[in-house]
């Protein structure tokens, strides 16, 4: 392959797609906190899953001469799994960062469930 992209899956579909051999790459995904009987849960267009195992992917694949985008793998950032403090604070601030490598153990683009040391999650500094 000669185009490969990375992006955040929104629904069904790729978004802020961004070379795969840049030597770095930054996302911004909305997401919005919801409390219900004491228990958060996410929302937004790229939030995934279903309550209690929400996630937000990233996908990689080509990009065809033709401009269409052709998925082969998928990477997903677990929000369920961030600590509850964590999830605080980043309310607190409006914030939250994770810093991921995007090169899994085979070289290539890193898919499925993304757990530490492969993702760090963080509420960034003002």
């Amino acid at each position: 392959m000669e185009n490969v992209h990375g992006g955040v899956q929104i629904r069904r579909e790729p978004a802020q797609l961004i070379r795969a051999d840049v030597a770095d790459a930054h996302w911004e995904v909305d997401v919005e906190l919801v409390r219900k009987d004491d228990v958060v849960d996410f929302r937004g267009p790229a939030v995934q899953g279903a309550r209690g195992d929400r996630f937000v992917y990233l996908t990689w694949g080509e990009v065809r001469p033709d401009g269409v985008f052709e998925m082969f793998r998928r990477a997903k950032l677990m929000l369920d799994r961030i600590e509850p403090a964590l999830i605080a604070a980043a309310a607190a601030a409006g914030h939250l960062k994770a810093v991921v490598d995007l090169t899994g153990d085979d070289g290539g683009p890193r898919c499925a469930r993304v757990d530490p040391p492969a993702i760090e999650w963080s509420v960034p500094r003002p």
